[in-house]
């Protein structure tokens, strides 16, 4: 491998979740950035009770996405080898966390929309 290739990644990708695995994650992605996008434009302000809700949650969605992929890949701590595999636990845990608070956020303003103090 000479060069690292969008076509690459997703290659690599595929064949670490498996075609159908990593398809549907990407579309999760997707579907979870659009209704925040249109939860920020709705709303036109963050709540910060709700976001420090979703703050609590990162640790959990860190550790949560540590143990998916360790589980998805049969890998476990122990195979953790040298700094690059460090760099890269913590890339996945930071990913997760990120996206867990990005995941509750949404879900908060979704389903529990409070009524601001104009209605």
């Amino acid at each position: 491998m000479k060069e690292l290739t969008f076509e690459t990644l997703i290659a690599v990708f595929e064949e670490i979740f498996s075609p159908g695995l990593f398809w549907a994650m990407v579309v999760a992605a997707i579907v979870v950035t659009l209704a925040y996008l249109y939860v920020l434009i709705r709303d036109r302000s963050m709540s910060m009770r709700k976001f420090l809700l979703a703050q609590l949650a990162m640790p959990f969605g860190a550790v949560a996405a540590v143990v998916f992929v360790q589980s998805v890949t049969n890998s476990h701590l122990r195979d953790i080898g040298g700094p690059v595999d460090v760099i890269v636990l913590l890339g996945v845990a930071a990913m997760g966390a990120v996206g867990a608070a990005i995941l509750v956020y949404t879900a908060q303003s979704l389903f529990f929309r409070t009524k601001s103090l104009s209605q």
